[in-house]
């Protein structure tokens, strides 16, 4: 490792490193960005001395089954570090998870069972590898040490804080003057956390901006445990499609990591203008010097913001799916999209007798449930022959049509007569 690290490494300079690794980073604080960024500095620099790479981490609790793009803003940044040659866990937190995050959350955040963490800690590695390369990635798990502490370990790891120093985080502070209960076993969440970067002996924790607390938290237990305090590197929030909120599957305003290009490219270009920026420096493999560039381009009006967009959304196809999927998933866009036409290569689906709305869309693969079918009608997102779907009752019949979902989605119905001919 060292070896190749030290091959790696030397095709960079620090100066370079540290500009590309911080890029986008966000603290809500300026001292403290400035205070990261030169300890990054010179834990590079002694590293380089001593031939050796950083221990770099993230952790994610396996709430949910899937990723999204949101998700992969840490990823990202962790495969920049893979590429200056550097060591990277990638930590699922199966055993945090249990206990619940409650850094992004002004209420309680429900706890799941030990076999759905369990589902969703299976699928979290698979997907992290359409970003970090698996070759040069160790996936930890954190029961590993966490299941291991006994109460005497918990009320030593309490002993380095105080009660106000979690009173005066903003997400308890809110619920307490509304009233609200803050429980016990939420405040733990940030010692098991902190603890992750103990067992791990690590140089640098990468996360969310509103988990800068419990970052914190793991340079403080380090120093109690001997070792030398972690630098933090965190990012803001990646918006949603809406370009206000945070990306969430439940605001519906996500890009899912696993989409087909055709969806994902489509869902890019709809962001506004002004959400580019965050994108460009969060998600994309663009140098800061690149971003820079079309930032300035776009300002000056050199650079047209939908030529921008287009840029950007084959760019992210092209980081899942590969370059001949975003030439195609441009294509399509600019057939359906600009152009008004309907796609080429629609998938047909047989239609052998008459079918409720709700069904035909689950039987052709264009949602999960009929519950999710009727809510797409009730919407007004579907269509077929350009003409709207109004109510969940209705019924079609056999015969050659185009069913539409959203504004990407095409199916070409034809009847089974039809199709037999």
């Amino acid at each position: 490792m060292s070896k190749r690290w030290g091959d790696e490494a030397m095709k960079t300079s620090v100066d370079h490193q540290v500009a590309v690794l911080m890029q986008g980073s966000e603290y809500g604080d300026p001292q403290i960005k400035e205070a990261m960024t030169q300890e990054l500095r010179e834990r590079l620099l002694e590293a380089q001395a001593e031939g050796r790479p950083l221990r770099v981490y993230c952790g994610y609790d396996a709430t949910k089954p899937d990723l999204h793009l949101g998700h992969t803003v840490t990823m990202r940044k962790l495969r920049q570090f893979q590429e200056f040659g550097h060591e990277v866990t990638f930590l699922i937190g199966d055993f945090t998870t249990r206990v619940g995050d409650p850094s992004d959350k002004d209420s309680l955040r429900p706890q799941l069972s030990e076999e759905e963490i369990e589902a969703n800690a299976r699928t979290y590695a698979e997907q992290a590898f359409k970003v970090l390369d698996p070759e040069r990635t160790q996936v930890r798990y954190n029961s590993e040490w966490l299941s291991k502490l006994n109460l005497a370990d918990a009320i030593k790891l309490a002993g380095n804080f105080t009660v106000q120093q979690f009173f005066v985080r903003d997400n308890f502070h809110q619920r307490i003057e509304r009233g609200d209960p803050v429980w016990l076993h939420e405040f733990l969440y940030a010692l098991l956390q902190g603890y992750d970067a103990v067992a791990l002996h690590t140089d640098v924790q990468i996360s969310g901006r509103e988990q800068l607390f419990s970052l914190m938290a793991g340079r403080k237990l380090q120093e109690a445990f001997g070792q030398r305090p972690q630098v933090c590197i965190t990012f803001p929030i990646l918006v949603g499609t809406d370009g206000h909120n945070r990306m969430s599957k439940s605001m519906g305003n996500y890009i899912g990591i696993t989409e087909p290009p055709e969806d994902m490219y489509g869902k890019v270009m709809s962001l506004p203008d002004e959400a580019m920026s965050n994108y460009f420096r969060l998600v994309t493999r663009w140098s800061p010097e690149r971003v820079e560039q079309m930032e300035a381009d776009l300002e000056e009006g050199r650079l047209h913001p939908m030529e921008a967009k287009k840029q950007l959304a084959w760019e992210i196809v092209d980081c899942f799916h590969g370059s001949e999927a975003a030439d195609a998933a441009a294509r399509h866009f600019e057939t359906v999209h600009q152009n008004r036409e309907l796609p080429e290569d629609m998938p047909e689906f047989v239609i052998s007798e008459p079918t409720a709305i709700p069904d035909l869309l689950v039987a052709a693969g264009m949602c999960k449930s009929k519950s999710e079918g009727r809510r797409l009608v009730q919407q007004k997102g579907v269509s077929i022959d350009g003409k709207l779907v109004e109510s969940v009752d209705y019924v079609v019949v056999p015969g050659d049509m185009v069913l539409q979902v959203g504004k990407r989605r095409f199916v070409h119905l034809v009847s089974s007569e039809s199709d037999s001919r």
